[in-house]
Formats: structure tokens, sequence, C-alpha cells
């Protein structure tokens, strides 16, 4: 049976809660930190795993959707940070169908480490959901893995020519691309941080 965009994270949850969280926020946005806008902004994390992310955003004075299809990382996230204003929503890439449901549309979109899951079809499916649920004046921000791919996991090359490529018929441009090694002492692994803007 071929991988699922998720595989793999529920069986290594404890082990990967544990990793997520040992990174901060500031640390894995430090490139692009300075786009995103003032607060209190409608933000949705895509992928948000643990909630690390957003539980820093709602800190700052973010109004916070932590959207996560791997139940135990949803659920340790939840626990984690029970202190935050987090609304946590069981969805996923690419259709995004029960965010898409609801009215609210987004200043800032959070794709971290997940774009390379999606296959290409895939892909050019959830660029569709990320244009509808994106405010006129809002922004992407997108991380993508560039290295070997983990036992059990499914990840795909994904560059950042293909990804402004596919973002380019909805009216999204290229606000910032940068290029850095990976946070865990992986000489193996580099990550493109990517921000599209409408």
């Amino acid at each position: 049976m071929p991988k699922t965009s998720t595989a793999g994270y529920g069986e290594q949850a404890s082990t990967l809660v544990v990793q997520y969280e040992s990174i901060t926020f500031e640390d894995v946005h430090r490139d692009v930190l300075h786009l995103l806008p003032a607060p209190p902004a409608r933000i949705v994390d895509v992928g948000a795993g643990t909630g690390r992310d957003a539980a820093a955003l709602a800190r700052r004075g973010h109004h916070v959707v932590a959207v996560e299809p791997t139940a135990e990382l949803r659920e340790a996230g939840r626990k984690l940070h029970a202190d935050v204003d987090i609304d946590w929503l069981d969805d996923a890439l690419p259709a995004l169908a029960r965010l898409r449901e609801r009215p609210t549309r987004f200043d800032v979109i959070m794709l971290t480490a997940v774009w390379m899951h999606l296959d290409a079809d895939e892909r050019a499916q959830a660029m569709g959901a990320v244009d509808a649920l994106l405010a006129g004046h809002g922004l992407v921000f997108l991380s993508l893995r560039h290295g070997p791919v983990p036992a059990g996991r499914r990840m795909f090359d994904v560059s950042a020519a293909e990804t402004i490529a596919l973002a380019e018929p909805y009216g999204l441009r290229s606000a910032h691309c940068s290029q850095r090694s990976g946070l865990m002492d992986r000489t193996d692994v580099h990550w493109t941080n990517l921000v599209l803007q409408r």
C-alpha cells in the first residue's frame, strides 16, 4: 500500500514530540519573522505537529488555528500548550475540507515542513486550497526540506521554483526565498524558506 503524506508520524510521535519541542519557533523561522504581520492577525498553522509554532504565535497575540491530521501529535499539542488559546482542528492537505467549511480567511498560512509530503497532484490541489483560505493581503510561509527521506516517511524533492510557479496563477508571488542548514546537526539536510504574498 502506498504511503500517505502523514506516514510514520503517529508511530514515532513520542520521539517527535521531544524533537519538535526542543527547537524554538524563533530559531526555526528566524529568517522570515520580520514578515509576520502585527498582532492580532488570523493565522492557520497547517501540519502544526505539537503546536510549538501555533503556541508561539498565540502568545504574540495572534488568533491561531492549528491543523494537525495525526491524532497522537494533535493530542500531545493540546496537553503541552493547554495554557494558550489555540483552536485545534483535525484536517489535512491537500483539500483542507473541514477548514474550508469555515468562513474565516487567513492573513497568514504556515506550512512548515509540510509541502514536501505531497506528491505533484496533491501539491496542485493544495495550492488551490491555500488560495481559497488566504485573505486578500495574505502571506504563505513555507519551509521545504531537502535531503534523505527518514525511514517510514513519504517525501518528495520540491523546489522553490516549482512552488512559486504553482502559486503564480493564483496571484501569489515570492516575497522571500532563502536557504539554510538543518537545525539538528544534520549536515545532509537543508531547508528552503519561502514566503508567498498576494
